[in-house]
């Protein structure tokens, strides 16, 4: 049996901040097995975002093993994210045409 997908407790707080600025979001962390958080339509471009939680010690915000494991086998961009402000870095320097790959 799968265990309930956790959300990072800054998760709401990104979304409704995202959702304000006119991006559309959709939540994926029920969907576990490594998929990262949040998949967000942002002016044309699809981001997917791993969110955690600086609140958390470091070792605690490394990616899991699956989350790992998934990143590497996916052939587009995953963005590690822990503030809103670090969400709206990532939209605005794809804006400006740079696509980076962060984890």
């Amino acid at each position: 049996m799968r265990r309930r997908a956790k959300v990072d407790q800054n998760q709401p707080m990104i979304v409704r901040d995202l959702r304000n600025a006119g991006a559309t979001v959709q939540s994926l962390s029920q969907m576990g097995a490594g998929v990262p958080d949040l998949l967000v339509g942002w002016r044309g471009s699809n981001f997917l975002f791993e969110i955690k939680d600086p609140m958390r010690k470091p070792s605690e915000r490394n990616l899991t093993d699956d989350e790992k494991a998934w990143h590497f086998a996916w052939r587009g961009q995953v963005h590690k994210i822990e503030t809103t402000a670090d969400a709206f870095r990532i939209l605005e320097t794809a804006r400006e045409g740079a696509h980076v790959h962060h984890q």
